[in-house]
């Protein structure tokens, strides 16, 4: 299954929510699961994102579908990045 690395920036009100309910991560993952998003691992970082997700889904329109879902709610904002293997990468190469 295509697998895609999610950059995300955290508004005031998602740093408000996740401050009142830390828990609300795993709820929004529940979520996603329901759209056929499997979450495979997450990272809180420091610099220019908040997180940093790794993600499968089956196609690019599923990707988009929960990019516009989570971005209307107002708590964050996505950077969605398709990532190839670098073993496929190199059999196309070849």
């Amino acid at each position: 299954m295509p697998e895609y690395i999610i950059l995300t920036n955290l508004t005031d009100e998602g740093r408000k929510t996740l401050k009142e309910n830390p828990k609300r991560i795993f709820e929004v993952n529940k979520e996603l699961e329901a759209m056929g998003v499997k979450v495979k691992q997450q990272f809180a970082v420091l610099g220019p994102y908040d997180f940093v997700n790794i993600i499968e889904a089956p196609d690019n329109e599923t990707v988009v579908k929960m990019s516009v879902e989570l971005g209307s709610r107002g708590s964050l904002h996505l950077l969605s990045l398709p990532a190839i293997p670098v073993e496929n990468l190199l059999k196309t190469l070849k």
